[in-house]
């Protein structure tokens, strides 16, 4: 029995010897390394020997059972190989223990595979070092172990500058503070902190970063260091800021697109009701003079309704809502009006001063508009100067480099028209200045202004091309600098101001169409007044119905009407007479008369709330080219 038990055990562990040497041989004879692999070699010719030692003790013990005449080897030799199969078993887990081995049953590390691993460890390196972010390593006490070429891009400290050193050099006395609290910790066990902060360039300069600080770990789980990871967040806040700034004028946009819709849902019927009150007015004046206390009552309904007028036209200058007219305008006689107008109304404690420039000075501009700006301009200055002062209004030519400051918005070199506004008033601190252009900042008390005049003035400029500059400092003044592109124009710029009397109508029939009928009655009564003939139509269908029956001079129409805008009926009657003037009345357009603000050359329009003399010259306008025509 014990020889049995000795050839089973010599088969076993021969047969395990050799599975070791084929699990060697094997992998290295498909790397083609047999030979050049002497650690595997040596190692399987080990195997190899002590799987033929113990194959011999088989064969011994195989022919003393079968032959009766071999003898067993001795109990020294039986613990021999006792103890040799104990080194096998070892090796055998041994190796099972390597996670680095080249495959299932290899028990050695392939130098192709070490290639491999060396190029994704070198791959990584390059990624490491070429990244933009910047990548750290530290110790537990905080010196710099590892520094990439991005931490040398955001920090200006080179490698070899700064490996060594403590990291505290780059932070103020918060962000070193700041730096102990993230250490302590990853040394606590977290596992991973993310914060944003300000750390120091190299030259001192701040750098605003964003940084991912995580636990180094040996395989045991020990902290050993802390890798940081730095991103400069500058452009990326840059880019926040500028999509905030572009929601926040897109929300604005929406906000005045909403305010424009509903000041020209009103304007239409309000502007009906002031043109009513303004002419009502007006004849009432008239025929008062015999009575100069309800002469002067009249007045003062006929101040407030200028007012209302103005407030109106402010509102939808300044939500867009209005029909610009553009013409060529020179700023001289601009501000020659606007000074008579001033010199009535500013009051003697004011010393008024208009320096036009020495030549003239042409601008593509809608005429009232520009006459707008200065009037707001100069009653602020007023309003600025309580016990007197001086307002200067002056024209002039400027050349521009394109780097001027505080210019909003900036424009491109050339030369521009200049419009300077100046006053020794009570001025502006910066605060105030940086705010003066808001919609409904005002720094007036309450029922003295709306908030909505240099808004206005920034809306009419900007639309037109211009830009404009403020300077103002308390207790000494302040001077606005309105910049406009200058007109190229060969003929003479419109003069603002009209001829106080309007041509007769020598009898001309003019066809009106108005839906409202207080309205129709005031055209009516200017127009009959003013030498004309009226067919009074109160819809576009009764208009066409009158046209059909009787003939006319002109067609004036009303813009926005219930059944057919005034364009539209324009263009069924052009039909039949092509060459029949069209005048528009409407306080607001709403587009119909071109495909933006600004109204469609040749398109003779009259704006509500007018006055007599506005019609009136509006309508002669309309009819001289039809009459002198061959």
């Amino acid at each position: 029995m014990p020889e049995q038990l000795y050839l089973l055990a010599n088969l076993v562990i021969m047969v395990a010897y050799a599975g070791i040497m084929v699990a060697i041989v094997v992998p290295v004879s498909r790397e083609g390394q047999l030979r050049s692999n002497r650690l595997a070699l040596a190692t399987a010719l080990i195997f190899f020997s002590c799987a033929v030692g113990h194959g011999l003790h088989a064969w011994t013990a195989y022919r003393a059972i079968v032959d009766h005449t071999g003898h067993l080897p001795g109990w020294e030799l039986a613990l021999w190989d006792a103890l040799t199969a104990a080194v096998g078993v070892y090796y055998w887990s041994l190796r099972r223990s390597y996670g680095v081995l080249l495959g299932p049953g290899a028990m050695y590390v392939s130098p192709g595979e070490e290639k491999r691993l060396a190029e994704a460890r070198s791959t990584l390196a390059a990624v490491v070092e070429y990244t933009d972010d910047a990548i750290i390593g530290l110790g537990m006490g905080g010196l710099v172990t590892a520094w990439n070429g991005g931490a040398e891009r955001l920090f200006g400290y080179r490698a070899d500058e700064i490996i060594g050193q403590p990291v505290s050099i780059l932070a103020d006395d918060t962000g070193f503070a700041e730096q102990q609290e993230v250490r302590a910790r990853i040394a606590a066990g977290e596992r991973g902190v993310y914060y944003e902060a300000r750390r120091l360039h190299k030259d001192g300069s701040p750098v605003e970063v964003s940084l991912n600080v995580a636990p180094i770990q040996e395989v045991n789980g020990v902290v050993t260091g802390v890798s940081v990871v730095a991103r400069d967040i500058r452009q990326a806040r840059e880019a926040a800021e500028r999509q905030r700034a572009l929601e926040e004028r897109t929300h604005q946009a929406q906000r005045m697109e909403s305010l424009g819709k509903l000041a020209g849902g009103i304007a239409h019927d309000f502007n009906n009701i002031l043109a009513i009150i303004v002419n009502y007015t007006e004849f009432a004046i008239e025929e008062s003079e015999s009575n100069p206390g309800v002469r002067a009552d009249l007045t003062h309904v006929r101040t407030a309704a200028d007012r209302a007028m103005g407030l109106t036209r402010q509102l939808l200058t300044f939500t867009r809502g209005d029909t610009v007219q553009p013409q060529d305008v020179d700023l001289n006689l601009a501000l020659a009006e606007v000074r008579d107008m001033l010199e009535r109304t500013i009051g003697e404690h004011i010393t008024l001063v208009a320096r036009p420039a020495p030549a003239p000075v042409v601008v593509r501009a809608d005429p009232g508009q520009l006459q707008q700006i200065l009037l707001n301009l100069a009653i602020n200055a007023r309003d600025a100067m309580p016990d007197g002062g001086s307002l200067v209004l002056e024209a002039g030519t400027a050349e521009l480099d394109g780097d001027e400051v505080k210019m909003q918005p900036a424009l491109p070199a050339g030369r521009y028209a200049r419009l300077q506004i100046s006053d020794t008033g009570e001025g502006m601190p910066p605060e105030v200045v940086q705010r003066i252009f808001e919609p409904f900042f005002t720094t007036k008390p309450r029922g003295r202004g709306t908030g909505l005049g240099l808004s206005t003035v920034y809306g009419i400029v900007t639309e037109a091309g211009g830009a404009l500059n403020v300077y103002s400092e308390p207790g000494v003044g302040t001077t606005f600098r309105i910049y406009l592109p200058l007109a190229a124009v060969t003929g003479e710029a419109a003069v603002a101001a009209r001829p106080a009397a309007p041509p007769p109508g020598d009898g001309r029939t003019i066809l009106v169409v108005e839906d409202e009928i207080d309205l129709a009655r005031v055209v009516t009564r200017i127009l009959t007044a003013g030498g004309y003939h009226v067919l009074l139509a109160d819809s576009a269908p009764h208009a066409l119905e009158l046209f059909a029956e009787r003939p006319c001079d002109a067609l004036l129409t009303d813009v926005i009407m219930p059944e057919m805008s005034g364009p539209r009926l324009a263009e069924l009657i052009h039909q039949q007479r092509p060459d029949l003037p069209v005048v528009y009345m409407s306080g607001y357009s709403n587009g119909l008369l071109g495909e933006t603000r600004v109204l469609d050359p040749g398109i003779p329009f009259v704006e509500k709330p007018f006055t007599r003399q506005d019609l009136l010259h509006k309508v002669h306008d309309a009819l001289v080219p039809a009459r002198v025509a061959p």
